[in-house]
C-alpha cells in the first residue's frame, strides 16, 4: 500500500476507490466476485457482503473488512467522505461507467457530489502491477510450466480425426488434474483452414491427415495467468508451409532476442515484424507482437508497432507473432518472456521446432 499511497500524495488526492477486482486482489488479496477497497492516505477498508465473511477474514491482509448490505462501492465512497480532511477522491474511469458514477455521486452529502470523485488520469494501481516481484515471478513460472507439460500430454493425445473440441476438453480436464484453478481464456483449437483464425475457438471440425493446428492456452494458478501457444503439423509439412513456419518461428525468436529492460515495446514488435516483411509476409501478420500477463491475461505493457514504452525488469510479457493465409492456414508461436536486466528469460520452454504428427 506505501507505494499507491505515494501516488496518492502526488496526485493530491485524499483516497482511491478501487473497484477492480484484480486490482483489489492485488492490493489486499481479497479473490472474492464482490467487493469495493477505500484506500486513504493514513488506512484502507474493504467492502463486500455477507457470503464472504468467513473468506474475506481469512484472505484479506493490509486492509480492515467491512461486511455491507448495500454495494461495496458505495460503501466504499461513503466511509472514504467521512474520514477527517477528506477532500477528494479518485476513481478510474476506465472501471467505472457513467450509471455507477451517478449513483456513488447521489450517495455522497450534497455539498461533496461536484467535486469528491475524481478521475484519475492514468490507472493507479494497473502501473505498480507492471513489475512483478519474485513471489509473483514463481507463481508466473509454475503456470507457465505447468502450461508446458500439458502441451506434452497433448503430443500424445492428439490424431486426424478428433474433433477440436475434444482437444480442447482434453486440456482443459489434463489442466484441472494438474491442479489449474482454470483456464486464461477459451482455449483456442483451430485446425486446417481454421488455423487462419488468430482467435478460432474450438468446434466440432475434425482435425485434418494433413495441415495445421494451433494450440493457444492458458490456466490459472494462485490467481496468476499463464499463455502459450504452438502450432503443430498433422502429417508432413508441404514446402511452402514449412517455409512458413520456419519465417514465424525465426520472427518469434528475433523478437525474444530483443526483449530486455530499456528497450521499447515498438522496438520488440519491429524485430519480429521485420523478418516476416523479409519473408514477405508482414502483411498476414495482422496483430501485436505481445502483452503484458499477470493477474490478467491482457495487461500493459501492449508489445505493438510504435509502443514506446519501455520494458522494465520484473515484466513478464508475450512473445507471439503469427501469420494467416485466408482459405489456407494460419501458424502461431507464443512464449512468456520475463524481462531482466540482461535479456529475456523465456518461461515456456516446450519444443518450438516444427512438431510432424
Amino acid at each position: 500500500m506505501g507505494a499507491l499511497r505515494r501516488k496518492l500524495a502526488r496526485a493530491g488526492l485524499s483516497g482511491l476507490l478501487v473497484t477492480h477486482l484484480p486490482d483489489v486482489r492485488y492490493l489486499c488479496g481479497f479473490t472474492g466476485s464482490s467487493a469495493a477497497l477505500a484506500v486513504t492516505r493514513r488506512s484502507a477498508r474493504m467492502f463486500t457482503d455477507g457470503r464472504y465473511t468467513t473468506q474475506a477474514a481469512a484472505e484479506v491482509k493490509a486492509a480492515q473488512v467491512e461486511i455491507v448490505g448495500r454495494g461495496p462501492a458505495i460503501s466504499a465512497v461513503q466511509w472514504m467522505a467521512a474520514q477527517a480532511g477528506a477532500e477528494t477522491a479518485g476513481f478510474d474511469p476506465a472501471r467505472t461507467t457513467v450509471a455507477e458514477l451517478t449513483r456513488l455521486k447521489e450517495a455522497l452529502p450534497a455539498r461533496l457530489r461536484r467535486t469528491f470523485l475524481t478521475p484519475v488520469p492514468a490507472p493507479l494501481v494497473e502501473t505498480l502491477r507492471l513489475v512483478k516481484d519474485e513471489d509473483e515471478l514463481r507463481i508466473l513460472r509454475e503456470a507457465a510450466l505447468m502450461g508446458c507439460r500439458l502441451f506434452d500430454h497433448m503430443l500424445g493425445f492428439l490424431r486426424p480425426g478428433l474433433m477440436e473440441v475434444e482437444v480442447a476438453a482434453e486440456l482443459e480436464h489434463q489442466a484441472r488434474l494438474m491442479g489449474a484453478e482454470g483456464m486464461s481464456f477459451d482455449t483456442i483449437v483451430a485446425s486446417g483452414p481454421r488455423s487462419a483464425l488468430p482467435h478460432g475457438r474450438a468446434t466440432a471440425a475434425r482435425l485434418p491427415r494433413r495441415g495445421f493446428l494451433t494450440l493457444d492456452f492458458g490456466i490459472i494458478h494462485e490467481g496468476y495467468c499463464s499463455d502459450m501457444t504452438r502450432t503443430v503439423y498433422l502429417g508432413t509439412a508441404k514446402p511452402k508451409e514449412r517455409q512458413a513456419y520456419e519465417a514465424v518461428l525465426a520472427a518469434q525468436e528475433s523478437a525474444v532476442a530483443a526483449v530486455t529492460a530499456g528497450v521499447k515495446c515498438g522496438e520488440v514488435d519491429e524485430a519480429a515484424r521485420a523478418v516476416l516483411r523479409d519473408a514477405g509476409l508482414a502483411d498476414a501478420f495482422t496483430h501485436s507482437t505481445g502483452h503484458g500477463v499477470g493477474l490478467e491475461i491482457h495487461e500493459a505493457p501492449r508489445v505493438g508497432a510504435g509502443q514506446a514504452t519501455r520494458l522494465q525488469a520484473g515484466m513478464v510479457v508475450t512473445i507471439e507473432p503469427g501469420i494467416y493465409l485466408e482459405g489456407e492456414f494460419g501458424i502461431r508461436i507464443e512464449d512468456m518472456v520475463a524481462v531482466t536486466r540482461h535479456g529475456g528469460q523465456v518461461l515456456t520452454p516446450s519444443p518450438k521446432a516444427l512438431i510432424e504428427l
